[in-house]
């Protein structure tokens, strides 16, 4: 095999990359075959296995190039830190505004692909964890759940403020809640699925998640 330069090698590697991702955006990530993604560069299988050694090192690094796109947390940490000088209710609107539009922007498809992830870590948890365990950082949601969550509730008491439930209870109500918006959201957007006729639309939806959030850390909407 003759060799090439690392910018080749990294060239082809994003172009098989950029091949999955829209495959992703097609199908299932759970029913997606290294055949699909060989078709869709239009290599041939050895061209394909050259770089990559399995479909789960190419998914590997779909998620991780993802992250990169769509990446929240240097604007949550931003609005955290600017959260001294507001009331705490304009505080939560802000953190949870920037939430509500990186879904609306992502929706149909990395937020797509966010969601067949975890449908593929329900069905099967250890190929799950095999893809996930080659990508460094945190992902958003990482982030939210061990850093934002707990800073917005410090920051509620920091403000005087007293909750009305525990705060380990209200963490894991906003945890689960955005779990909730997403699902919803991705079953209407890209499945057309939405539970009960919802109005399934991550700007309203966060607004009423967000003064939920006020009332239950203690504070009054303005």
């Amino acid at each position: 095999m003759p060799k090439v330069s690392e910018e080749y090698f990294e060239k082809k590697k994003q172009f098989i990359v950029d091949a999955a991702y829209k495959v992703c955006l097609r199908k299932p990530v759970e029913m997606i075959t290294m055949t699909d993604v060989i078709e869709e560069t239009g290599l041939s299988q050895g061209g394909i296995y050259r770089f990559y050694k399995d479909l789960d090192e190419i998914l590997c690094d779909v998620i991780a190039a993802t992250r990169t796109e769509f990446n929240i947390i240097d604007d949550i940490e931003n609005a955290l830190g600017s959260a001294d000088r507001l009331s705490f209710s304009d505080g939560v609107h802000k953190i949870f505004d920037i939430l509500a539009d990186a879904m609306e922007k992502h929706l149909l498809d990395i937020q797509k692909i966010n969601f067949d992830l975890t449908v593929l870590a329900i069905n099967e948890p250890e190929r799950a964890e095999r893809i996930a365990g080659g990508i460094r950082g945190r992902g958003n949601f990482e982030y939210l759940a061990t850093v934002a969550l707990p800073a917005l509730i410090k920051g509620s008491a920091d403000k005087g403020l007293k909750p009305r439930d525990d705060p380990k209870k209200i963490a894991d109500f906003i945890s689960s809640a955005y779990v909730g918006i997403e699902m919803n959201c991705i079953l209407s957007a890209c499945y057309k699925k939405a539970p009960m006729a919802a109005d399934c639309r991550p700007g309203p939806l966060f607004d009423t998640l967000a003064r939920t959030v006020v009332y239950l850390c203690g504070g009054e909407e303005e």
